[in-house]
């Protein structure tokens, strides 16, 4: 009789354990828009594209192993973002990054949306600006910074471009994984 419960908690455990990880398509590539700037074609083989998790968002996370690799991408990186679109500051681990301590996460809507004038590639009304989910219909940059790969003050940040600094919010449990 035990082992009857046993096994059917370890079925339900598999079972709800699954269904995390499905809320996300994982790609081990960057299928950004082929009209993206040339310059990060090469990029592509070190990225990995989610999609999900309810209404097929894209989310384009690109680790870096130097911060050469890292600088020269970036102006490139810059032209992917939406006009008037902020730049989310993180600390990692990050979750779109693969755990990685460093890297950008470029958010974008679901295909079709830049046509659908029902949403406009604007913030939505009604959220706080530090909300992610103001910007859903935009192309907005997570920027997960570690001080070496990532140094804030080596970069150029566009002077009309809003920064959300949440580097140093208190952690909350697994809000990675259900926010960008």
């Amino acid at each position: 009789m035990w082992r009857t419960r046993v096994s059917i908690v370890v079925l339900a455990f598999l079972a709800l354990s699954s269904t995390a990880f499905a809320l996300y398509s994982v790609f081990d590539t960057g299928n950004w828009p082929k009209e993206w700037p040339s310059e990060l074609e090469s990029l592509r083989k070190q990225s990995r594209t989610l999609v999900g998790p309810m209404v097929e968002a894209q989310h384009f996370a690109i680790t870096f192993k130097t911060r050469e690799e890292f600088e020269a991408a970036w102006p490139h990186i810059l032209k992917a973002k939406s006009q008037g679109a902020p730049i989310f500051l993180k600390r990692g681990p990050n979750f779109f990054l693969d755990k990685e301590l460093a890297g950008v996460v470029v958010h974008c809507p679901p295909k079709g949306q830049w046509d659908n004038p029902k949403t406009p590639e604007a913030p939505i009304k009604g959220y706080p600006t530090e909300s992610p989910h103001r910007w859903q219909w935009t192309n907005y940059i997570e920027l997960v910074v570690d001080g070496q790969i990532i140094d804030l003050n080596r970069i150029p940040i566009p002077a009309d471009t809003p920064i959300i600094d949440g580097r140093f919010k208190a952690d909350k449990t697994n809000e990675d994984a259900k926010s960008p």
